[in-house]
């Protein structure tokens, strides 16, 4: 490794953390699960529009990913695309705060405009961001202790999370109407702010100067995709995993409305399980990272999708309400697995140079099937009642899991065989 790289490692490791710690902390006064769909849903009833928050968000982080991996690839530097690329993704949320408190002068449909263009905006602000800062985060962090990395600064992140949603639900408490929301979205923006100082104070050498010929960025990619896909089976089973990892979790967005209805479970005692699921998630961050860095993320990740696997079998099989404390213990298992330790996974295949092209693969290949899922989850659940959304989930994890054991050979054993082999 750069001996520069190893000089700046404890530096680089604490402001990536405070820069993930305060995004996650702006990220609980505009959530995309709570704030953002109570805003607009302030503005219309339309179970369209405000389930088309998220999709939007998913769809904007995945997709955009492949598309810039060839222009990612021929930077010396990463740092630069991605403080330049983040205040796309974060000035937005000042938007939001603009249009909140001009809400009352420029009238609903035009608010409702203006606050899905802002959506589109920081959606696709994150997926341009999202694949020059994977690449510099496999640069700045050796390989063993990327997934420590990732656990920590998702951990962090949840954490003041939690604690930005229980302000915001004072401040929109205490400040009625669209002035409450604009007061939340200004918290965030301010929050983002540090946040991307922080990030900025990132110490990166520069690679070696890029290849020439991989000038013409989309035929070059198109042509390393298919390169890729045909030459590294390893590679292609892992895309098929991740895919079947994407509906794993249909059923987990029902549980609470199942809980509710079917178990008759209290407001209260929702609450109470969703602190539940928080703390759990923090847990499972750090410990799944700490210990996928020592025994291997692939291990981690099958641990994980079994863990959701359960957890769906448990929502639908479940006689008492009281089971929903462990089903969603699990279920955060599941999420760490399928999101952080997936991370750590992608940045394995490919050289330095080649990473970008397989980081955009391993988001925007699998961007379909994340976007549909819930799509598929909702018919599921309406058409057959919500234990059929959960064994659809069980059979996907299932599946992931058989073909992440069965097929899917640990890159990173592979990589460390290789060297011996070749030492």
């Amino acid at each position: 490794m750069n001996p520069e790289i190893l000089r700046s490692l404890r530096h680089n490791t604490v402001v990536n953390l405070i820069d993930g710690a305060f995004f996650g902390f702006g990220m609980g006064f505009a959530s995309f699960v709570t704030v953002l769909p109570l805003f607009v849903s302030a503005m219309t009833d339309s179970p369209i529009l405000i389930g088309l928050i998220p999709a939007i968000h998913a769809a904007g982080w995945q997709l955009p990913q492949l598309f810039i991996a060839g222009w990612v690839s021929r930077q010396q530097r990463y740092k630069p695309l991605v403080v330049r690329l983040s205040i796309l993704e974060r000035l937005p949320y000042l938007g939001f705060g603009i249009i909140a408190f001009l809400l009352p002068k420029i009238g609903i449909q035009t608010g409702l405009i203006l606050t899905f263009g802002m959506l589109v905006i920081q959606g696709l602000g994150a997926g341009l961001t999202a694949n020059p800062w994977q690449s510099m985060i496999a640069k700045i962090i050796p390989g063993e202790r990327r997934g420590t990395f990732f656990g920590a600064q998702a951990g962090v992140a949840n954490m003041l999370a939690s604690l930005g949603a229980v302000f915001a639900g004072l401040i929109l408490g205490n400040i009625s109407g669209p002035r409450g929301f604009g007061w939340s979205f200004m918290a965030a923006s301010a929050l983002f702010v540090v946040s991307w100082y922080f990030l900025n104070l990132t110490r990166e050498p520069a690679n070696a100067p890029a290849d020439p010929q991989s000038a013409s960025f989309v035929p070059n990619t198109l042509k390393n995709i298919g390169h890729i896909l045909r030459q590294n089976a390893n590679f292609r089973w892992f895309l098929i995993a991740r895919m079947f990892s994407q509906l794993a979790v249909i059923g987990y967005a029902f549980y609470t409305v199942y809980a509710v209805k079917h178990h008759g479970v209290s407001e209260v005692e929702i609450g109470v399980m969703t602190a539940v699921l928080m703390v759990a998630q923090i847990v499972a961050n750090v410990g799944m990272g700490w210990i996928g860095d020592r025994w291997g993320h692939q291990r981690v990740m099958e641990f994980g999708l079994m863990s959701m696997v359960i957890s769906s079998f448990l929502a639908w099989w479940a006689p008492a309400a009281g089971w929903f404390y462990l089903i969603f213990i699990l279920a955060a298992f599941g999420n760490v697995a399928i999101w952080t330790v997936a991370l750590s996974m992608n940045l394995e295949y490919g050289s330095e140079a080649e990473r970008p092209t397989y980081i955009g693969m391993a988001n925007t290949l699998i961007a379909p099937v994340n976007i549909l899922a819930p799509f598929l989850g909702g018919w599921l659940a309406s058409s057959y009642g919500y234990p059929a959304a959960f064994i659809a989930s069980a059979i996907g994890g299932l599946l992931a899991t058989g073909i992440f054991h069965f097929l899917v050979h640990d890159q990173r054993a592979q990589l460390h065989l290789r060297s011996e082999t070749l030492s």
